[in-house]
């Protein structure tokens, strides 16, 4: 369609939006998880113990925190790119599991799966040029 036919010109921009929105969006639900304190960061450690990891939950919970904070600011900055993109798809596996033993179906668990599977294709393609680390 002649419409469409010029839109891949602008594939770095697409990246782009994509990084920004999902940047943001980590950002916005990772802080308060990171002001949430001391109980709440344990609260989420405590995930890690599916993985048998049953050591320092308030650690684990803070650097789920950090990594979605942190990680979505610099998601949207497009620095250390694919590093971010390794860490969230640690940080959605963990929830994967979590929402999982909760008893929720895949439906439940689905925005966790979606989200996985979303920073798991960015690591093969990169942030593009319109970022810091520039693709």
């Amino acid at each position: 369609m002649a419409l469409f036919s010029q839109l891949g010109n602008y594939r770095n921009f697409g990246l782009f939006v994509l990084r920004a929105g999902l940047g943001v969006m980590m950002f916005l639900h990772g802080l308060p998880e990171l002001t949430g304190g001391i109980d709440h960061w344990a609260d989420r450690g405590y995930s890690m113990g599916l993985l048998h990891i049953h050591f320092f939950p308030i650690l684990w919970g803070f650097l789920c925190a950090i990594t979605e904070t942190i990680g979505g600011i610099f998601c949207v900055l497009g620095l250390w790119f694919r590093l971010v993109c390794i860490l969230m798809v640690i940080n959605f596996i963990v929830a994967i599991l979590y929402l999982f033993s909760k008893d929720h179906t895949i439906l439940g668990a689905s925005e966790a799966i979606e989200l996985a599977f979303v920073f798991f294709g960015l690591i093969f393609v990169g942030p593009g040029t319109i970022s810091i680390d520039k693709g």
